[in-house]
């Protein structure tokens, strides 16, 4: 049976090309002479989700945690104490996406040159120290400051890990690890909610307020736990520790015959030229800006929002912990259906439709039980979208250093979402916050527009590549993800 272009196991060492009509005679060749035994590069797979993805995961979760703490802490009198008035929270919240989203870009760029460990880690120890600093601040000026430097410093974790799985993992099976992402993000939710109402009945120690050892505490716990990482995340795929000599030379041996249709693994300002020019990634980073003014608003406002609907500030950071649990669940059932059916756009437009719906319901009721639901049905959707949307992206880019700039540009343009969602939940609209909620699920419904026009591009260009192939061509003169080789995922 004949494989996808995309597909990397070859099963059989007679049939160790993909479509050679396809491909240029040299990289026909390579195809031809490379064999690599499929239950061997299962087995070394399976190391690398058993080493890297549970590393990952930590990382992501801690890094998820010290980011949305801002929200729990604000339950609990942070903007109170440090004076902050009119929308100064909000601002916080919108100014750590500046630096965020200029940074990306150059982070992702270093993991590709210097490797995942060392760029990794000088993040998370920023984050970490930021995170400490945040326990201590006494005015607006001081917050900002730290929040910015966060954000700095959190641009190198979320970008960077979507850009190591994108060159570990086969395309077909990526998004169930891009998913580990937005599971962290979730499942921090939930541990947040629960971790800042038990140092929330604290009170004050050490004539520390609660809120400021939640900062203290968590930047602490990070700081030990993810230090540990120094040692133990591999650097590159085919050095890492866990493997065998056997297990790296497979490695290497597996990137030369990806380079068949992914490219070489050399850096070409050409790469950097074409990520720019690509309408694909400038399209889609629209789908992935409207719809992350959701999560993002989501994420930081949640325990205010459920506060909004007439709880108390207790209630409200424990009552975060079930909505975040659904929504872990739902997001890895859609990432792994999403895999399994080889579709993105489908459950992209399927993940958008609870979300509509829930901000539709709090916009027409006042119930606070009907609220409280709402974000069960909204949680169902939210972060399934921003798992989907990315790993379209990353597993739809070659070469490598193409998707190392093109990647990190699809997600500032996305992440600037965040400078709108900082915005929709000033004090002043409170309890019910209808224009921030009327915004975000506006800006949800344009979001599924954008990606329908993702996809008919996608799919105009598989066509074009059907065509040129029935003609009986061998090359269209492309490289890359546009070269005729390369079938996109739809």
């Amino acid at each position: 049976m004949e494989k996808q272009y995309s597909d990397p196991v070859v099963s059989d060492p007679a049939k160790a090309s993909y479509k050679a009509s396809a491909l240029p005679v040299e990289q026909t060749e390579v195809l031809d002479t490379i064999y690599i035994d499929p239950a061997k590069e299962k087995a070394v797979i399976r190391k690398f989700d058993k080493y890297v993805l549970p590393q990952a995961f930590l990382i992501l979760l801690l890094n998820y945690l010290d980011r949305s703490n801002i929200g729990n802490a604000r339950v609990f009198g942070f903007d109170t104490d440090i004076g902050l008035t009119k929308n100064q929270f909000g601002n916080l919240a919108t100014l750590f996406f500046v630096p965020y989203i200029v940074a990306e870009v150059f982070w992702v760029m270093a993991v590709k040159r210097f490797g995942s460990n060392y760029v990794i880690n000088i993040a998370l120890f920023g984050w970490c120290i930021v995170t400490i600093a945040t326990g201590f601040v006494k005015n607006y000026g001081q917050a900002v400051a730290c929040r910015m430097l966060l954000g700095l410093f959190e641009a190198g974790v979320t970008p960077a890990f979507t850009f190591t799985f994108s060159i570990i993992y086969s395309r077909e099976s990526t998004a169930k690890r891009v998913a580990l992402i937005n599971f962290a993000n979730a499942i921090s939710g939930a541990f947040g909610g629960m971790f800042a109402y038990g140092v929330q009945t604290m009170g004050t120690r050490r004539g520390l307020e609660a809120w400021r050892w939640l900062f203290i505490i968590e930047g602490v716990i990070s700081l030990a736990i993810c230090g540990a990482c120094v040692w133990s995340f591999p650097n590159r795929p085919e050095s890492a520790w866990f493997l065998s000599e056997d297990e790296k030379e497979l490695m290497k041996l597996r990137a030369k015959r990806d380079a068949a249709h992914k490219g070489n693994d050399q850096f070409e300002w050409k790469w950097v030229r074409l990520a720019l020019k690509d309408p694909f990634i400038y399209v889609a980073s629209l789908a992935f800006f409207t719809s992350s003014v959701a999560i993002f608003g989501y994420g930081t406002f949640l325990p205010t929002l459920i506060k909004g609907f007439g709880y108390t500030k207790f209630q409200a950071n424990y009552l975060t912990i079930p909505v975040y649990a659904v929504g872990a669940v739902s997001l890895l059932v859609q990432a792994y259906w999403s895999d399994r059916l080889k579709q993105r756009a489908l459950f992209l437009l399927i993940s958008a439709c609870p979300v509509i719906a829930a901000y539709l319901i709090c916009i027409g009721t006042s119930s606070k039980v009907a609220g409280y639901v709402a974000m069960f049905i909204l949680v169902s959707g939210v972060y399934s979208f921003s798992c989907l949307m990315m790993t379209w992206v990353a597993t739809n880019l070659m070469p490598d250093y193409k998707r190392s700039v093109g990647l990190p540009i699809f997600s500032s343009i996305g992440n600037c979402s965040g400078l709108v969602a900082g915005q929709l939940y000033p004090s002043s609209q409170a309890p019910r916050y209808i224009m921030g909620n009327a915004i975000s699920v506006g800006l949800e419904a344009v979001a599924t527009v954008f990606v329908g026009c993702t996809w008919f591009l996608l799919r105009k260009r598989n066509q074009q590549k059907e065509k040129l192939i029935a003609e009986g061509a061998s090359t269209n003169g492309l490289e890359g993800d546009m070269a005729l080789s390369f079938k996109y995922t739809l």
